[in-house]
Parts: C-alpha cells; sequence; structure tokens
C-alpha cells in the first residue's frame, strides 16, 4: 500500500508541474482532469480534518505543512485515482474498501494512517476506494505495473490554484507545494 502511495505522490507532483499553464476556474482549489475541486470542497474537508485531529488528540502543528495543502493533495490524488479507475473499468468493492480501512500500513492504527495521509472519517470510503482501486490496477498492469500505473495518472491533468504554488517534485525540499515564483524569485527580488 505504502508503494502505492508513494507512486501517487510521484506522479501528482510531475503531472502538476506540465498543467501550469492552463486557465483556473474561478473559485477552484484544484481541477483534475474533468473535476473541479472547489475552495468551499477544501475549506469543508479541511475543517473535518482539524476536527478529527483534536479528536485523535494531535495537533496539526505536527504536520510538516499546512492542513489545507495536505487535504488538497489528498483530495487531487483521489480525484485522479478515481478517473484512473474509470478509465479502466476498475471495479472495487464495499467489502475490499472496509479491508483497506483497517490496514494500519506503517502506524499503529488504522486511525493514524488515515489521519497521516489527512483522510478525515468522512472521507475514509472515497480515499480507500481509491487506494484498493490503484492496488487492483496495478496488478491488472502485471509485471510492469507499478511504472504503468505512473505513467497512467501522470497523463491525467492537474491544475492547482496558483495560491496554493506548485505541487512539489523536489523530494529533498520539505513540503507538499513549492512557491510558484509569482512574486519573483529572491535574488531577483534583492536586485530591484
Amino acid at each position: 500500500m505504502k508503494s502505492i502511495r508513494v507512486a501517487v505522490a510521484a506522479a501528482a507532483a510531475a503531472v502538476a508541474l506540465s498543467a501550469c499553464s492552463s486557465p483556473m476556474q474561478a473559485g477552484a482549489a484544484a481541477v483534475v482532469g474533468n473535476e473541479r475541486i472547489s475552495m468551499s470542497k477544501l475549506n469543508d474537508d479541511t475543517q473535518e480534518y482539524i476536527a478529527a485531529l483534536k479528536r485523535a488528540n494531535l495537533d496539526e502543528s505536527a504536520l510538516s505543512v499546512p492542513v489545507s495543502q495536505a487535504v488538497l493533495r489528498r483530495l487531487v490524488d483521489v480525484a485522479a485515482s478515481k478517473q484512473l479507475m474509470a478509465r479502466y473499468n476498475v471495479q472495487v468493492s464495499e467489502s475490499e474498501v472496509d479491508a483497506t480501512l483497517k490496514d494500519p500500513g506503517q502506524y499503529e492504527s488504522a486511525e493514524i494512517n488515515l489521519l497521516a495521509n489527512a483522510v478525515s472519517p468522512a472521507d475514509a470510503r472515497d480515499y480507500g476506494r481509491a487506494m484498493t482501486g490503484l492496488r487492483k490496477l496495478q496488478e491488472q498492469f502485471g509485471q510492469s505495473g507499478q511504472q504503468r500505473l505512473l505513467d497512467e495518472f501522470n497523463s491525467i491533468k492537474r491544475i492547482v490554484n496558483p495560491r496554493f504554488g506548485k505541487l512539489n517534485t523536489d523530494q529533498k525540499q520539505p513540503g507538499l507545494f513549492v512557491d510558484a515564483g509569482r512574486f519573483g524569485k529572491a535574488g531577483e527580488q534583492a536586485q530591484g
């Protein structure tokens, strides 16, 4: 399951850089393929996620990125996953979603695993369905499954609102997003 999340994160970052030139729809936090993720959806999901962290006695300051960015990344990845599943007609049963949601991953509990992936209980089934679908699709692709999954995932266009920056593709640099440079580079500002 972790390899799928890593593959999805890497793919999302690569696609975001190529998708930055397209126009952003008004009021959108992101546009993923043919799906618009509204700012109100992002705000609602962010509030739900913060509440879930508090119920689990976790502090949002422990995250390495702003909560809204972590939630937006999850929303973008899930939307792209759903479109990829539809493209290949991948069906996921409710029992398969249940099994995925019970997996603690690298954490002490399934709940912590979900929270570590910016998933609130209200969004758990969508997330579980997407992760299960990606795993099934990788298996369907066979021997070259992981690379083909990355390639297919990369083929879904993503445009993120410039307010958040660009999805980070540099694994050495912390954070899910980097400044899009809309105010110029630091060196250019110092010279001006």
